[in-house]
């Protein structure tokens, strides 16, 4: 049998012989992979919006100037004859000249009228130039910044010239008069949209651009030179904004063919539908639809405007077809400018594409200013065609005989080229051509329902589509609907409005200016809906009140705080959850909306959910509380009250599993620390004072009391940049010096200041005195200061010295802070560390001319001891504190003092009792947040300005933004990892493969048995002591950890894949490590001494390790040099993690809730050296460094869980082991290296082997019978259950075969017989069954 690597790359995967796969890795459930864990909490990058016409215009003032001088044809045009006569359907010659003239005029503005009813309509029919002067300055005057429309039909004048002149008449008719384009452009002013209905009309178009670029050179130098004769004229306007439609280009004649009209343009842009049905029966293919005449055409019943009759359907469908054509061809914004920014414009725009088609066909090309490409062969032109054929088609009968009229089935159709749009086409693909008419649709009471919900599956493939409806016009008609009561289309609507509302959140005002928000307050009280659709209200209802006060008042009104409270309870999280944002956001600096809150005790209600086991909702609870006690109004004692009680409940949350909660719970902590500034400044001056009057023993040093000494015992290792979570790690760690030289400098050698942060605690203490935070800012609190606060805090008696009952409340507050300060996870920590610094900064500032207690004043900094190393508080005129010995580079680093000032955000209003409080009274009832305090604190003027404001009042984290991001993407979507034909599933499949390999073959072999266990298959000398040793389970990679970083190595290749910081404190070791979701995508999981856990993942595959997430899994543990340390075990098919240590319980955190679940006691005075459970009996059995043995029945009370507790061991445990099957034996064994058997089920042990003594580390193989003891002495002995010895190993193999050192840990691999061994001496190596086996 081969070895793994092999395997891998076998073709037939190695299964042919094998059974099927097994199933079991498909059960297993994951942990941490969660969105929350793969993913950074922000929100999306905001798309921009262009959909919003900012400058929304109307046409509000038409001029039509006629020059038709009836019965006189112009000169320079030779008509044919018959040639075409109708100007406004009207026949010039069937009445007297001047009737006509006046008939057609009227008939003109009738036209008009249709598209635009409410403009000022002005005829000018034959006029003179003063006259048309006149016309154009009124409509312009009266027009003022709206658009007027100057309609010039030319027919009976000369055509226009190429010096730019059009053509009008003399007073007695006896002569033509040019006017210049450049007079009306004056005149006409903008914006302008003109129609030219005249031969050669090209040409006005060219003379109308070249007039207008002079017009912007002359503004040019206009401003450039005031003292230009031409800026002392009045400034011609700028015709930028002007529309311009022409009928034939500068070369071409008008078409005269008889059976069209004159004006054919004119009709064309007036009265589409009644020219493009002529123009239909006109041609070859109407001979197919029989009995159609142009007679006929005329009697076609119904109004335009009325979509139920044959007329109004087929100008609905003509809208949608020329909507549609130019939503496919124009440019966005071109479209958005004519298509949608003004009612008229969009009519003429629609009916210029049908005079397009129908004027080419007379080699006759339209012009238009902005220029179109060309539309006239676009599809959708066939579909207009068909319409047209099905309504005529039914003429005959309908008119003759009376029947009824069949509908188009033209919107079903389009409906249904939408749908299959939507389900047969990949992701990246042009957009649906249909979505305008999908728009045209929602208009329809009978395929309203099925276009919303297209729409919405629209909408639901990303914010692209969303932005895509919006350009196209969607968002009035979705406001429209939101008037209608019917039932059905409420679940479609608020999944619409959450989709618009997730992209782009601006619509808020739209929706409280319509009343909209109601219709979602409707919905969401309706116990009847879905809670998936309640969910999307809540959701719309917290963007509506988002930052945004109209909204909040509105929704007050519309009873949204009682709303929401009655669905905290409700059973679906994301339910939950948005309940509470949307909460937290109305009240957010809105007093009514929180005294609301404050009469439904709010507050109370949303206290279950900090315990909910959801993280997310956890989250969303403490934003609300946090908005809650941060809000700016007036502090009563009521208020006062009520944000101390939901100060202490959150405080609770101090060890939550979530690093999202925490970081929230700080953020919740700083509003209130706004709130009551004052009070937190007087806490932070005792805590700074305390601090330096105690010297903490750091526990990792306890001989030289309080100094945390830079020097290691483990070879120097390069300074690493904090290990942020998304911070590149690879990079300062293949730096990592492994020269044994090196083993005692003091890392400051090095040369360079140190840049310290939270979260790189291994770096020397002499960085403590200048933290630089991942921003750069200087912090007055050093980590280290902090640190050791919270250690002193624990220790001394804060209380007494303040003695002051409701001061306890920020003093528990404050401790709450350092903790979080110290948190594993880097940005809870560095929220924190802003916090407590900001304060300290104002504490110190404020305080300088006052004593406090009689412990010395602030003012002067003490000189840096070696125990108050960290605690230089700049004060303003206090000397920069003196260079301690190992902080030589870096105490000049005073903090530079900003510019300027912030203005105060609010006056956070500070209670005051009495005198109780040390100078509390000095401080006036409100004060502003960045202000001096006492009045007597600014003196002598050499108070620097302000500094940085640390907290400003928009400290928060991205979750309500982020939490928002799922209604942003795909819903409808079936998950990657479901989709079968989805590269994650086939990669998922392939692992499990590898696994079922792995364990089969390993299995092979440990049945027939291990003899021998000595064959040296890898070694290595590791950068540090390998302190913990871990084997993946189904590939190459073991994991070595050392006292605070990890190395990972492929003992197949033997390379080094990867090696990299934890992140724990300097005084803190690895004692665990543990691999989750090793079948599947792993992750490794260490525990430190100090209780903290810490998750990673993308190591040793050349990405940057992240850190996934990280927890207090225990607390209250006190680091100490003899300790167990933290053990933890794993149990993936539960997801559940039992830690346990130099504490008195054996905690279990679920991974899946991120939370605690129990605290079995585990009813013994020492340390647990040792856990193993098996969740199929629920049993947890516990080693202890009294030597006893332990077991717990984790289904049972607390009182009742310890079933068994053996003490036939008279020493340290080393290793307990549950073997996992049902009748499986409890193994443990104890530095004197007696190993016992015990049955759980009786009291005492069955079996007892003696093996070596002085262990110091010990396995036992889960799958074959053996176990391996590693000695002080330096030898390992590998015995089997029998007690033999099978193999002893003292010698490294080839090395000129040097001695082992002591053994530091071992582990054996869960299924191959191999054994991983570490020493003192660095090495790390691996041990297997002879060659031949394998």
């Amino acid at each position: 049998m081969k070895m793994e690597s092999d395997l891998l790359h076998s073709p037939a995967v190695g299964l042919a012989e094998e059974e099927e796969p097994d199933m079991s890795d498909w059960k297993l459930p994951l942990a941490f992979m969660k969105k929350r864990h793969s993913e950074k909490i922000e929100g999306s990058k905001a798309l921009a919006q262009s959909w919003r016409m900012k400058d929304r215009m109307k046409t509000v003032s038409v001029a039509l100037v006629l020059c038709l001088n009836v019965g006189v044809d112009p000169p320079d045009v030779v008509k044919t004859s018959p040639c075409a006569r109708l100007e406004c359907w009207i026949d010039p010659l069937s009445m007297s000249p001047q009737k006509a003239l006046e008939t057609i005029g009227a008939n003109l503005q009738k036209q008009y009228e249709n598209w635009q009813p409410r403009a000022r309509y002005k005829q000018s029919l034959d006029p003179t130039v003063d006259e048309v002067k006149k016309l154009c300055t009124s409509l312009r005057r009266n027009a003022k910044e709206e658009r007027v429309l100057f309609h010039y039909n030319g027919h009976g004048v000369p055509r226009p010239t190429v010096n730019g002149e059009i053509w009008v008449f003399n007073k007695n008719y006896t002569q033509y008069i040019p006017l210049s384009i450049y007079d009306l452009q004056t005149w006409m002013g903008s914006p302008s949209i003109f129609v030219y209905d005249c031969s050669n009309a090209g040409i006005i178009v060219k003379s109308f651009k070249q007039f207008a670029l002079q017009r912007e050179q002359e503004l040019e130098v206009a401003a450039i030179n005031p003292n230009h004769p031409l800026a002392q004229m009045p400034l011609p306007p700028s015709m930028k904004n002007c529309i311009q439609l022409a009928a034939c280009e500068a070369t071409e004649l008008l078409p005269m063919n008889p059976d069209l009209p004159a004006d054919l343009f004119t009709s064309c842009l007036t009265t589409p539908i009644k020219i493009a049905l002529r123009w239909f029966c006109m041609q070859k293919s109407a001979k197919l639809v029989p009995g159609v005449t142009l007679d006929l055409i005329e009697k076609i019943p119904g109004r335009l405007n009325d979509r139920r009759t044959p007329l109004g359907e087929l100008n609905w469908i003509f809208t949608a077809i020329t909507d549609t054509i130019a939503w496919n061809v124009l440019p966005r914004d071109l479209f958005q400018k004519l298509f949608r920014q003004d009612l008229l414009v969009a009519s003429l725009f629609r009916n210029f594409l049908l005079a397009e088609r129908i004027m080419r066909s007379y080699n006759c090309t339209p012009v238009s200013s902005p220029r179109l490409p060309p539309t006239y062969m676009h599809a959708m032109w066939q579909a207009w065609d068909l319409a047209v054929d099905i309504c005529l088609s039914q003429l005959p009968t309908i008119i003759e005989e009376g029947t009824a009229f069949r509908h188009s089935p033209f919107f079903a159709e389009q409906l249904t080229a939408f749908q299959v749009w939507l389900t047969m086409g990949v992701e990246n693909r042009s957009p649906p051509e249909q979505l305008p008419i999908v728009l045209q649709v929602l208009l329809s009471q009978v395929h309203r329902l099925r276009a919303l919900d297209l729409l919405g599956r629209f909408l639901d493939l990303g914010p692209w589509a969303v932005s895509l409806a919006l350009s196209v016009g969607i968002f009035p008609y979705v406001l429209k609907l939101l008037q209608s009561s019917a039932r059905e289309l409420r679940p479609l609507l608020v999944f619409i409005w959450a989709k618009i509302l997730a992209v782009d959140s601006s619509c808020q005002a739209d929706l409280v200016k319509d009343n909209g928000h109601k219709y979602f307050l409707s919905v969401l009280a309706d116990s009847y809906m879905p809670a998936e659709h309640r969910t999307m209200a809540v959701f719309i209802l917290a963007v509506i009140v988002n930052s945004y006060t109209t909204g909040q008042e509105a929704c007050l009104q519309g009873n949204l705080i009682a709303n929401c409270l009655e669905q905290l309870s409700d059973p679906h999280p994301l339910l939950r959850q948005w309940v509470a944002i949307c909460l937290g956001r109305i009240w957010q600096n809105f007093d009514s909306a929180r005294w609301c809150g404050v009469r439904d005790s709010a507050h109370e209600k949303l206290y279950i959910l900090l315990s909910d086991p959801i993280p997310e909702v956890r989250c969303a609870a403490v934003f609300a509380l946090g908005t809650f006690v941060g809000n700016s109004g007036e502090r009563t004692d009521h208020s006062t009250t009520i944000d101390h009680n939901v100060a202490m409940m959150l405080a609770q949350l101090i060890n939550d599993g979530s690093p999202v909660v925490r970081k929230e719970l700080v953020v919740a902590l700083s509003h209130l620390v706004v709130q009551y500034e004052s009070n937190f400044c007087t806490v932070a001056l005792q805590f700074i004072e305390e601090e330096k009057n105690y010297s903490v023993p750091s526990p990792a040093n306890t001989a030289e009391p309080g100094n945390l000494t830079p020097v290691r015992e483990s070879p120097a290792i390069p300074r690493l940049r904090s290990v942020n979570s998304y911070t590149n790690i690879r990079a300062a760690t293949t730096a990592r010096n492994l020269n044994k030289s090196l083993q005692n400098l003091n890392l400051n050698e090095e040369g360079g200041p140190v840049a310290f942060s939270p979260g790189n605690l291994s770096t020397s203490s002499s960085a403590s005195s200048t933290l630089g935070s991942p921003d750069n800012d200087e912090y007055i609190l050093s980590f280290e200061t902090i640190d050791k606060m919270r250690r002193v805090s624990s220790y001394s008696s804060l209380n007494s010295l303040i003695g002051v009952s409701f001061n306890s409340v920020y003093t528990q507050i404050w401790r709450v802070l350092l903790h979080l300060a110290a948190d594993p996870f880097p940005e809870v920590s560095d929220l924190a560390m802003k916090v407590l610094n900001s304060i300290a900064y104002k504490a110190t500032m404020n305080a300088r001319p006052q004593r406090i207690l009689d412990s010395g004043s602030l003012t002067q900094s003490a000189p840096a001891s070696p125990t108050s190393k960290g605690t230089h508080i700049h004060q303003a005129g206090g000397s920069p504190p003196m260079p301690s010995t190992s902080s030589s580079s870096l105490t000049n680093e005073v903090p530079k003092p900003p510019a300027r000032e912030q203005p105060a955000a609010r006056p956070p209003y500070t209670p005051t009792l009495g005198g109780q409080a040390p100078h509390s009274h000095q401080f006036p009832r409100t004060r502003k947040m960045f202000d001096k305090g006492p009045e007597q604190a600014a003196e002598d003027g050499d108070e620097p300005g302000g500094h940085r404001n640390y907290i400003s009042a928009t400290l928060q984290t991205g979750l309500c933004d982020w939490s928002a991001k799922y209604f942003a993407q795909p819903v409808m979507k079936i998950p990657e990892e479901h989709d079968l034909e989805s590269q994650v599933r086939m990669e998922r499949q392939w692992r499990f493969l590898r696994n079922t390999r792995v364990r089969r073959q390993s299995q092979r072999i440990t049945q027939r048995g291990v003899s021998r266990l000595d064959d040296q298959i890898f070694i290595n000398r590791n950068p540090g002591v390998p302190s913990v040793v871990k084997f993946h389970p189904f590939n190459a990679c073991i994991a070595v950890a050392d006292k605070d970083s990890i190395c990972f190595w492929d003992w197949e290749k033997v390379e080094r894949l990867d090696y990299f910081y934890n992140g724990n404190p300097r005084y803190t070791r690895i004692t665990a490590m543990e691999y989750l979701n090793g079948h599947d995508c792993s992750l490794l999981l260490t525990a430190t001494d100090d209780g903290a856990l810490r998750i990673w993942k993308n190591f040793a595959d050349q990405r940057n390790p992240e850190m996934v997430t990280a927890w207090q899994g225990l607390s209250d543990m006190l680091p100490t040099t003899r300790g167990a340390g933290m053990v933890v075990d794993w149990e993936q098919e539960t997801g559940l993690l039992m830690t346990s240590g130099d504490v008195r319980v054996v905690r279990i955190w679920d991974t899946e809730r991120e939370m605690k679940v129990q605290d079995i006691p585990t009813g013994a005075d020492s340390c647990v050296t040792s856990l193993s459970c098996d969740s199929k009996r629920s049993l947890i059995v516990a080693g202890l460094g009294d030597g006893s043995v332990r077991v717990y029945d984790r289904r049972m009370g607390p009182n009742e869980c310890r079933v068994m507790t053996y003490r036939e061991h008279g020493a340290w445990v080393v290793k307990a082991h549950l073997q996992k099957e049902t009748e499986g034996h409890i193994i443990s064994v104890s530095v004197n290296g007696d190993v016992r058997f015990f049955e759980p089920r009786s009291p005492d042990s069955v079996n007892v082997l003696q093996t070596v003594k002085g262990l110091t580390a010990l396995d036992i193989h889960p799958q074959a019978n053996l176990f391996a003891c590693g000695s002080m002495n330096q030898f390992i002995a590998v015995y089997n259950s029998n007690g033999d010895v099978i193999s002893n190993i003292k010698y490294y193999d080839g090395f000129m075969g040097q001695r082992i050192g002591a053994i530091s840990c071992l582990a054996f691999h869960p299924y191959w017989p191999h054994l991983a061994v570490g020493s003192n001496d660095y090495y790390m190596s691996i041990y297997s069954a002879e060659k031949r086996l394998r």
